[in-house]
């Protein structure tokens, strides 16, 4: 089982890491579908704050938009496996991770353009 917290804004990713004020918390079981999910509305947005939850709640997979190196390069320290620059909704990011097929940089997204 792998727990995975995705820095949320509404129904998406967060654009910024450290501007997130709510997460999505999820425990992905062994056939990869999830088992319970909840969101957290955090006090503050601020990385540090983020970090601690990520910590705290035993994460091994974070999926995030932008994020700056230093915070990163800490997860990763940490051997927490960090999906960056990703622009989805949760059920998207969800749906490929249950699939095996999420990555860096994933663009899950339609652009709807109105004419």
């Amino acid at each position: 089982m792998a727990r995975v917290i995705i820095p949320v804004h509404g129904a998406e990713v967060a654009p910024r890491f450290d501007l997130a004020s709510e997460v999505w918390i999820g425990i992905q079981g062994p056939d990869g579908h999830f088992l319970e999910e909840r969101t957290v509305v955090m006090p503050q947005a601020s990385a540090e704050n983020l970090c601690q939850l990520i910590l705290s709640e035993g994460a091994q997979i974070v999926v995030c938009g932008g994020i700056e190196q230093e915070y990163f390069d800490y997860l990763v320290w940490k051997k927490i496996t960090v999906y960056d620059d990703v622009i989805a909704t949760v059920v998207a990011v969800k749906k490929a991770l249950v699939e095996g097929t999420l990555r860096a940089g994933a663009v899950l997204m339609e652009r709807h353009i109105e004419e």
